[in-house]
C-alpha cells in the first residue's frame, strides 16, 4: 500500500470482529464525555493483532481498539497498558492520541476495548516515500528520529508509570518472553530460529539504562499531518513497556537492513539520490539528541530485533491458522518469520568473523 490518508484503509467490519453496536453506544453515553450519538462503526484493515475500529458519531470521531476474539497467548494484546500510557504520555505533549476510556468488561462487545480520539492525517506504509521530494523524504526521516529521542528523554516517573515495568534486565526478560511465545506459535522448525535462542542469552551486552520504550516504533505506526513532515500521533503502543532505549532504537533502524520485499525495509535504497538518511547518519542524528557519543554492541541490538520480528510474524502465522488474525494480510506477513529469522542469523555471524 502507498501512503495513504487514513480513512482509506477503512474496510466493513469483518463478520468475525463484529459486535452489538447498542451495547457500545450505551457505554459511550456513560463513558465517554460529550458523547452523542447515532453511532456508525467501521473497521481500519491495516494493523495485524488487534482489531482496530473508526466511530463515528454526532459529536464527533474516535477511534477503538480491541483484545481479538478467540484463544489468545496469555501477555499479548495488553489493550489495558496501551490505554495507560497514551493517557500518561498526553499531558507531556508528546503526540499520542487523547483517551476516553477503558472498558474491561467483556460482555460489553465480548473483549475488553479502549477509545481514544482519532486523529486525522496520513499514515505513510511505503518507507521509499516514492511520492515525495527529496527534502520532504528527509524531514520525515529527521521527525522520526526526534520523535523516538524524545520518548526516550520522557522522565516516566514523573509521568506515573514507574511501574509499567522493571529496570534492569530488559533484553534478559525480553529474549525469554519471545522465546516462549515463538515456541508456542511455532508451526514449522526454523533453523536460525533456534541458533538466535540459543545464542542471544549468552551475549547479553551490559546496559541498564532504563527509558519508556515504544517496541513498535516504525514509519507505519505513525499519523503524520496531511499537509506537512509532522507526526501527529504516535500510534500502536502494544509493546510498550519499560526497558533499554537503545534496544528499541535498534528495532526502529533494523529496517534500513532489510530488503524492501521483505519487510518495507530500505536496504539497497539510494540514500544520497533519496533524501533519506543512511543508517550511520540516522543513528549519529540520535545520538546527538540524546546526549550520546556512540552505541556500542549495535549489532547484537539489531540481531536480537530481527529475532523479535520472526518470533512476532509468527504469532502472526499461528493467529492466521487458528483463524483469529485482525489484518487480512495476515498469511503474507506471517510468511516471512523464516526470511526475518535467517537475516538475524546473518547478523550474529557477522559479528562472530569481526
Amino acid at each position: 500500500m502507498s501512503e495513504t490518508a487514513l480513512e482509506t484503509a477503512l474496510i466493513p467490519v469483518q463478520e468475525r470482529h463484529r459486535f452489538d453496536t447498542a451495547r457500545l453506544e450505551e457505554w459511550m453515553r456513560a463513558e465517554v464525555a460529550g458523547y452523542r450519538g447515532p453511532l456508525q462503526v467501521e473497521q481500519y484493515g491495516g494493523g495485524q493483532s488487534n482489531p482496530t475500529y473508526r466511530l463515528t458519531a454526532a459529536s464527533g470521531r474516535y477511534v477503538l481498539r480491541r483484545k481479538p476474539p478467540g484463544k489468545l497467548l496469555a501477555s499479548a494484546h495488553a489493550v489495558d497498558r496501551e490505554y495507560r500510557i497514551i493517557t500518561a504520555l498526553y499531558p507531556t505533549g508528546f503526540p499520542v492520541p487523547r483517551s476516553y476510556g477503558l472498558c474491561e468488561d467483556e460482555t460489553v462487545i465480548g473483549t475488553a476495548f479502549y477509545v481514544m480520539d482519532c486523529v486525522e492525517g496520513r499514515v505513510l506504509w511505503d518507507q521509499q516515500l516514492p511520492d515525495m521530494a527529496p527534502a520532504e523524504r528527509g524531514a520525515v526521516f529527521d521527525a522520526m528520529n526526534a520523535g523516538i529521542a524524545r520518548l526516550h528523554q520522557i522522565d516516566y516517573r514523573a509521568i506515573g508509570l514507574e511501574s509499567y515495568g522493571r529496570p534492569g534486565n530488559y533484553l534478559a526478560r525480553q529474549i525469554d518472553r519471545w522465546s516462549k511465545q515463538y515456541r508456542l506459535s511455532e508451526t514449522e522448525r526454523i533453523e536460525a530460529m533456534d541458533d538466535l535462542i540459543e545464542f542471544l542469552p549468552r551475549n547479553i551486552p551490559q546496559e541498564e539504562t532504563t527509558s519508556i520504550v515504544h517496541g513498535d516504533y516504525r514509519m507505519d505506526n505513525m499519523i503524520f499531518d496531511a499537509a506537512e513532515p509532522k507526526i501527529r500521533a504516535v500510534i500502536d503502543w502494544e509493546l510498550s513497556t519499560l526497558g533499554n532505549p537503545l534496544a528499541d532504537f535498534a528495532y526502529h533502524v533494523m529496517y534500513w537492513r532489510l530488503e524492501p520485499a521483505l519487510f518495507r525495509g530500505l536496504a539497497g535504497t539510494d540514500f544520497a539520490a533519496s533524501g533519506i538518511p543512511d543508517e550511520r547518519a540516522y543513528v549519529e542524528a540520535y545520538c546527538r539528541r540524546t546526549g550520546r557519543s556512540g552505541i556500542a554492541h549495535w549489532d547484537y541490538y539489531i540481531a536480537y530485533n530481527m529475532f523479535r520480528l520472526a518470533a512476532i510474524l509468527q504469532g502472526i502465522m499461528k493467529r492466521f491458522l487458528d483463524g483469529t488474525a485482525a489484518s487480512r494480510k495476515a498469511e503474507q506477513s506471517g510468511r516471512r518469520a523464516r526470511a526475518v529469522a535467517e537475516a538475524g542469523w546473518r547478523q550474529v555471524e557477522a559479528l562472530l568473523r569481526a
